[in-house]
């Protein structure tokens, strides 16, 4: 029987998109034949996926979980919304979103991890839901938070089932207080960073590149003005301000109020607030302009949609 090396594996999954223990397999059964092998998995219906890997995938679900002192959130991306309404769909999400609070959030790391309750890894169970569902899907990105003394607060928008949505949050609360306050301020704050969708958790924080094109705008806008330029000087500083708290969580108005600074909210609270994610489904995937997924599929069929 022909050796089954680790290259033809590779070979094989390249190929045809099917996870590495399926290519084994396949490689096994069909004595080493590639060819043989490809028709193998495609009988099997595993070679499905690599068919839909080229395609655009934007909808899907973020999915959230926590343990104690500890918060994960993952967006999984699919082509259509229909997806997110499939229980297969929704269980994965929720299963990887748990497992990224133990293996932490790299993606490859990820797909590496044994998926629970199977034999084989995160990545060879994304491919069999592919075939089986029938549409492109890719884990896109994770996160995770951990703090010493306190919570990690989650909160979801547009929620499918519990933990399970188009926005997640996560907020990172250090303190002492009672578990359940925190929680409750957590709960808050995300609700605060889902509509205000701040981008630094505080001022030392803010992008060095966009501050600085930022600062340009300003100058060029106030020396507009005709001022003298300590007066410039001034305007921009004082523009500066107001950009912080646009874009700077705690230098926020608290949207629960209108007029409270959220640094103000946490300190008030006995917390410290020491980090903050936000997941909106498909932000920055560029779609495409042309018939969606339901067009093409109404295309095959020779029909047009209603």
């Amino acid at each position: 029987m022909a050796e089954i090396t680790a290259a033809m594996v590779r070979d094989l999954r390249d190929k045809t998109g099917a996870g590495m223990m399926d290519c084994k397999k396949a490689l096994t059964e069909a004595g080493g034949d590639m060819e043989a092998a490809i028709d193998w998995l495609r009988k099997k219906g595993l070679s499905a996926a690599a068919k839909k890997s080229g395609r655009v995938a934007a909808e899907g679900l973020v999915g959230v979980a926590t343990a104690p002192q500890v918060g994960a959130m993952v967006e999984v991306n699919a082509e259509t919304d229909f997806v997110a309404r499939n229980e297969q769909f929704q269980n994965f999400v929720s299963e990887v979103a748990g497992l990224i609070l133990s293996v932490g959030d790299d993606v490859e790391t990820i797909k590496a991890a044994r998926f629970p309750g199977t034999g084989h890894s995160v990545a060879e169970e994304l491919t069999r839901l592919i075939a089986t569902i029938g549409e492109n899907m890719t884990i896109r990105r994770a996160k995770r938070l951990e703090v010493n003394e306190g919570t990690v607060a989650t909160y979801t928008h547009n929620v499918i089932k519990p933990g399970l949505g188009k926005i997640g949050v996560l907020v990172a609360l250090e303190g002492k207080s009672e578990i359940d306050a925190l929680e409750q301020l957590g709960r808050q704050i995300g609700m605060h960073v889902a509509a205000a969708r701040p981008e630094a958790l505080d001022v030392s924080v803010v992008d060095p590149s966009a501050l600085a094109r930022e600062r340009a705008v300003l100058e060029e806008q106030a020396r507009g003005s005709g001022k003298p330029p300590a007066v410039i000087e001034k305007m921009v500083e004082g523009r500066i301000r107001k950009y912080y708290e646009e874009v700077v969580l705690l230098e926020q108005v608290w949207v629960h109020d209108g007029e409270t600074r959220v640094k103000e909210i946490v300190r008030k609270a006995g917390g410290s607030l020491t980090g903050f994610a936000r997941f909106q489904l498909g932000e920055g995937i560029d779609k495409p302009t042309g018939p969606d997924f339901a067009a093409e599929v109404a295309a095959a069929a020779g029909t047009a949609p209603a």
